[in-house]
């Protein structure tokens, strides 16, 4: 099965997939893809623009996660709305659903954030994520601890059984890579749910 990884980050939603299929990461930042292919050697591992990525080669995939960049959606904006400091929401999430959603055959999921607005597409919710599928989720077993703090950041560079230990990263990209992390269980949950028997394509 040839899978597509869009936004890969260090690969938390990755980290349980197994090694048993053929799977493209797309990210854009070398020193994050590197700490991504130390993790995943088996995986192709591509520099570059996820959201033109997705566009060009969609078609090739039989499975496609991603998950866009978060900031613009995050409910972290209201601070800085109310001190007159204003951004517009980055619409390729939603670009990218629309796509998935009208001309991808294959069976896909697409992770955020919860948005400080009302979601234009409704998700399924799931700890502090949105998540957009066309398979049915089933119970996200929302009893897995993902509560991320930066007290707990800060006590290591180890979360979700995720090591950094060893690469020159500060604390502050630590926490970024960290938190920024899908739970392994949650995709591996998700990754089943996409391919499990007499599943339900919505």
């Amino acid at each position: 099965m040839k899978i597509l990884n869009l936004y890969a980050g260090i690969g938390g939603n990755r980290k349980l997939w197994g090694d048993e299929h053929e799977i493209t990461a797309v990210e854009n930042v070398p020193e994050i893809a590197k700490i991504y292919q130390d993790f995943f050697p088996k995986d192709k591992v591509i520099i570059g623009d996820a959201h033109q990525y997705l566009l060009d080669h969609f078609k090739e995939f039989d499975f496609i996660w991603s998950s866009p960049p978060c900031t613009t959606h995050s409910r972290n904006n209201i601070p800085h709305f109310a001190k007159g400091r204003y951004r517009f929401a980055d619409m390729k999430l939603y670009q990218e659903i629309i796509l998935l959603k009208s001309c991808f055959k294959g069976k896909w999921a697409v992770e955020n954030v919860i948005s400080y607005y009302p979601p234009l597409i409704k998700p399924k919710r799931l700890g502090r994520h949105y998540y957009w599928s066309n398979f049915y989720l089933g119970n996200l077993m929302e009893n897995i601890n993902d509560d991320i703090t930066l007290d707990k950041l800060e006590k290591g560079k180890e979360y979700h059984s995720i090591n950094l230990e060893g690469y020159n990263i500060n604390q502050r990209m630590i926490g970024y890579l960290l938190r920024n992390c899908v739970n392994p269980k949650h995709g591996l949950h998700i990754f089943n749910m996409a391919f499990k028997e007499k599943q339900v394509t919505l």
